[in-house]
């Protein structure tokens, strides 16, 4: 009769998860678009870290008390954010307000750029952290100052997040500077700019998303600024715990396919490539267009027999991007390949259709992403990664194993194509690289090894803090 009863009450919340499910996405298919593009982190020199399969949160009172952060209780962080918004570097912070929330630290959150006018995502974001115990203040004035002189730990959150030492502080930046963690996120060059970064040498250490992208940093910095960077470390992201339910939860994953699939009006059996992030040239939605295009070309010149094949661009925003975003439309329609390309507005999460996709195109031009976040997730979903051969991705995709690597820029888009028919027409490789990535995230790309990996560097940080920090202030 337990039994009974026990698997009774385990169908009823299934059914009520496969509910919740569909109205998230339901309701997030009008609102904006949850990017995740760049977040990640690196460390060029004492961060190595075991990959373990240990679970990845903290749900009975044996998992909190194994909590890597536990240490960080009753401790008072600052964050500060150059601004709060729903891109990759605000988010990213936002999780670690959360994870220090849970293990007791008292955390405070600024945003350095606010507009004037109300800002509807600013004030729904604030109000998700004051739910969970994060108290936001206002970047300026005393009240700003005294905490970041009474913190024993200030992160600061992106290269233009340094305005805000000077322009608040003022004389008492170098009290401060003993105590910052300064966690960068940013690839492109327009960053290196001395007003950013000139305190950068003398902060307690940098957290960056990828070791491409911490070389770059140190080159960069000495050879344009002249300045050296202090301790440098590298810390990988990991996947949230509800990203991870939905990725493993098969009947939620079939719920959200059918329905992401018909509200695009594919077949269950047609192949979707997509590319999911902010529609942009850096992003490389038209290089991807093109590659595709041409993969419809090379499996109708060799009479290959595949699925019918669409392309999915995932982020589109014709009132941020109209030029762009119209320049992506006058390509389909010039190729006549409307009825292979979707375009999808803006939503607040990507779950669903990683659920109903079947290869992921990561396709960030230059640099590539700093670590790409969205490759992770669709890991997570057992998908194969179809990715430029530059920055973060190249420490994710293990080419040939888990994904496929292509050149960036116009060089990549034949070699791109030649990868699209790759996994169109082996089935078995296509399904193998997707768990082979899943195992690759299990092994260490969990929320809890991103935990483990954070707390390896905030305790550098408050060492060095401890030994540098000037006399404590009232």
């Amino acid at each position: 009769m337990g039994k009974q009863s026990s698997a009774w009450i385990t169908m009823q919340k299934k059914k009520r998860w496969q509910l919740m499910i569909l109205v998230l996405f339901t309701l997030s298919t009008a609102m904006l678009f949850f990017i995740r593009s760049t977040a990640n982190s690196c460390n060029t020199s004492s961060i190595t870290t075991k990959t373990t399969t240990t679970a990845t949160h903290f749900n009975s009172d044996e998992e909190k008390a194994s909590n890597p952060l536990n240490f960080m209780k009753s401790k008072l962080v600052l964050l500060v954010s150059h601004e709060l918004s729903l891109s990759g570097g605000p988010l990213l912070l936002m999780e670690l307000a959360f994870l220090l929330r849970g293990v007791g630290a008292e955390v405070v959150w600024i945003t350095n750029q606010k507009p004037n006018e109300l800002d509807e995502v600013i004030y729904s974001l604030e109000h998700k952290m004051l739910d969970r115990g994060v108290q936001v203040l206002s970047a300026k004035g005393e009240k700003a100052i005294n905490t970041a002189l009474n913190a024993d730990l200030v992160v600061l959150n992106t290269a233009v997040a340094g305005k805000w030492l000077d322009g608040v502080l003022k004389d008492k930046v170098s009290q401060v500077l003993p105590k910052v963690l300064w966690w960068i996120h940013e690839m492109r060059g327009h960053y290196f700019k001395l007003e950013y970064v000139k305190h950068l040498p003398f902060v307690a250490g940098a957290m960056i998303d990828s070791y491409t992208t911490a070389e770059y940093w140190k080159n960069r910095t000495r050879e344009r600024l002249g300045i050296r960077m202090p301790e440098t470390y590298v810390v990988h992201l990991g996947n949230s715990k509800d990203l991870m339910d939905i990725a493993e939860d098969s009947v939620a994953r079939r719920v959200l396919r059918e329905h992401v699939r018909e509200s695009l009006g594919v077949r269950d059996d047609d192949l979707l490539f997509a590319i999911i992030n902010s529609v942009s040239r850096g992003k490389g939605q038209v290089l991807f267009l093109h590659s595709f295009y041409e993969s419809l070309q090379l499996i109708r010149e060799k009479k290959l027999q595949v699925p019918s094949m669409h392309a999915v661009v995932v982020g589109s925003d014709m009132n941020a991007q109209t030029k762009f975003e119209t320049e992506l439309r006058n390509f389909v329609a010039e190729k006549k390949i409307q009825d292979h390309v979707h375009f999808v507005n803006k939503t607040l999460t990507v779950s669903p259709y990683l659920a109903s996709i079947d290869v992921l195109v990561q396709n960030s031009q230059a640099r590539g992403e700093c670590f790409g976040r969205i490759t992770i997730e669709a890991m997570a979903f057992q998908l194969p990664v179809l990715g430029t051969a530059a920055g973060g991705t190249m420490e994710i995709v293990v080419n040939g194993t888990t994904g496929l690597l292509h050149p960036a820029g116009k060089e990549g888009v034949t070699p791109l194509a030649n990868n699209i028919v790759k996994l169109a027409t082996h089935v078995e490789r296509r399904l193998t690289m997707g768990k082979k990535g899943y195992e690759r995230v299990k092994d260490r790309f969990l929320e809890h090894h991103m935990s483990q990996r954070i707390a390896l560097v905030l305790k550098e940080v408050l060492q060095y803090a401890k030994i540098h920090q000037p006399q404590s202030h009232s």
